[in-house]
């Protein structure tokens, strides 16, 4: 039997560099084939049908904000946005935990990761991810950008994760919420992931350390897909999961350069990841064949995907564990990826909103001040089983579209991005992925062959001759027609049996806008301010 190497790729930066020790094996850097070995002999997961690897998370299949907190230090007071959603914990109870994590390591094997975040060379972030188990590290290999073999054994880390889903947190002695904890720590670099196996958590909270670390450096960070046209006509989408970031930037017919988080510097757009983290459930061939086929082969990690014990197949209709079901993958296992996972600055900006009221148009035209204000108003809904206790939709403003992950003020990437808007005349539009016909439990979700047909005609330029009507209420234009599309439901009073019904719950959602905002007034220009719903 051929023995692993667990030293292959070492890096010279030592691992008790770390504060850690073990008196057992570290992994050092393992392809995904070796670890996928690891992780089944130790009953970690399963082989599936077409050879990807499938595991489940336990207790927790979506992310905990709740036991999310930052290191309060003298530069993060001063610094970090604090509010309900971004909450501190002191040096000393982080402490607390990490030696509980030296203690934890002691006898446990080891995986380590070294790896970049960012595409861009000149702001890239060196980073090692410490795990547990060995389909975590299949996770931050898919998910950060691997070195090249010469790199990987000179890396010098500037922020390490620490992810140990069996060490438990003690509320009473570690201030934490919970056993769960994901504590970040901008003095000592690093973060530490206790009682949670959802692999999301690592990536997520490296992403929050870039919202933090590179709008500083006057970098622009946002949590939206992107992809390019043939014509070098970059576009993002922003949305919270759920909302069709992923599923619609996966177009056959345009290039890939990430589906979640990146970022916009003076040369354009680049991924910070190496690779996508798709829901899957009710996945179809049909109407997703990219990722579909993500989910047929070796190298894709499925969290909580059902399958048949005897052959293997999937269930991706199975909601059994969760809704929250996941693929990852790298980023070349989709064909149409953008070598180096970069592109030019974007024509277009789409704002996706899951609309669980039902009565957003599917696609409508922002003005520069209309777009800053849906960019900070952040309209969604959370979707069912994206995080704990979530059961069905619940409407609500994620700041930026990506509120739980902006550790600055949400003026930082408002002015960012206003600035961007500004300077390379970007088109902006807001697109409902959410319902039509009526709110929650009786509306049905709009087709995604109407969404990317409304897509493809505002990113092609055929919506620029089509007649737009201004809406009373939010002020946006609406198109009256596009190919491809029933007129019909372009305005969603016309899908609805209830017209009274519709405009009393249209005016409730513009209420709600204006509401919200109250908090944002102060640092806002006039112009942002008269781009508010008009309710009177």
């Amino acid at each position: 039997m051929i023995k692993i190497d667990p030293n292959a790729l070492k890096s010279e930066y030592a691992f008790e560099n770390s504060g850690l020790k073990t008196n057992k094996t570290i992994y050092w850097n393992l392809t995904s084939e070796a670890l996928a070995e690891e992780s089944l002999k130790r009953g970690e997961g399963n082989i599936t049908h077409g050879g990807a690897l499938c595991v489940e998370t336990g207790k927790l299949t979506g992310r905990a904000p709740n036991d999310r907190f930052f290191v309060e230090t003298e530069e993060t007071k001063n610094t970090l946005w604090w509010h309900k959603g971004n909450k501190g914990i002191s040096e000393e109870n982080f402490e607390k935990l990490f030696k509980k994590a030296q203690k934890y390591v002691e006898d446990k094997d080891l995986f380590v990761r070294d790896a970049y975040v960012g595409a861009a060379k000149n702001s890239r972030l060196a980073i090692r991810v410490i795990n547990e188990y060995a389909w975590h590290n299949i996770f931050a290999r898919n998910m950060f950008i691997e070195p090249s073999k010469e790199e990987i054994t000179k890396i010098v880390p500037e922020f390490t994760v620490v992810f140990l889903p069996g060490l438990k947190a003690d509320p009473a002695t570690d201030g934490t919420a919970s056993e769960t904890a994901i504590e970040i720590n901008f003095k000592k670099k690093m973060v530490i992931i206790a009682g949670s196996a959802y692999a999301g958590e690592s990536k997520k909270s490296i992403f929050t350390v870039m919202n933090y670390l590179l709008p500083q450096k006057g970098i622009m960070t946002m949590h939206c897909s992107a992809n390019v046209g043939d014509k070098g006509d970059s576009a993002v989408f922003f949305g919270l999961s759920g909302t069709g970031k992923t599923t619609l930037s996966a177009d056959p017919h345009r290039g890939l350069i990430g589906d979640d988080e990146h970022g916009w510097d003076a040369e354009g757009v680049f991924n910070f990841e190496g690779g996508c983290y798709a829901k899957v459930i009710k996945l179809s061939k049909e109407a997703e064949p990219q990722i579909y086929s993500t989910t047929q082969r070796f190298g894709t990690l499925l969290e909580n995907v059902v399958f048949d014990p005897n052959t293997r197949t999937l269930d991706l209709d199975d909601a059994t564990l969760t809704e929250n079901t996941r693929a990852s993958y790298p980023l070349t296992f989709i064909d149409n990826a953008v070598p180096g996972a970069k592109g030019p600055h974007p024509k277009n900006i789409i704002f996706l909103t899951y609309d669980a009221f039902g009565v957003l148009p599917p696609l409508s035209k922002l003005s520069k001040e209309q777009a800053m204000y849906h960019f900070i108003s952040g309209y969604t809904a959370k979707v069912a089983g994206t995080e704990k206790g979530v059961k069905e939709p619940q409407t609500t403003f994620s700041t930026c579209f990506g509120g739980p992950f902006m550790a600055l003020h949400p003026s930082t990437y408002a002015h960012l991005l206003k600035e961007r808007i500004e300077k390379y005349n970007v088109n902006c539009w807001l697109v409902n992925t959410g319902l039509v016909g009526g709110p929650y439990g009786i509306g049905t979700r709009i087709s995604i062959k109407h969404t990317r047909a409304l897509l493809n005609a505002a990113l092609h330029g055929k919506l620029d001759n089509v007649k737009f009507v201004k809406d009373d209420v939010f002020g946006f234009e609406i198109p009256t027609e596009c190919e491809g599309v029933d007129a019909s439901i372009l305005q969603p009073a016309n899908t609805w049996k209830d017209k009274e019904e519709y405009y009393k719950k249209y005016k409730e959602l513009a209420a709600a806008f204006v509401k919200n905002f109250e908090k944002f007034k102060e640092g806002c220009s006039q112009d942002i301010l008269d781009a508010a719903p008009k309710i009177a």
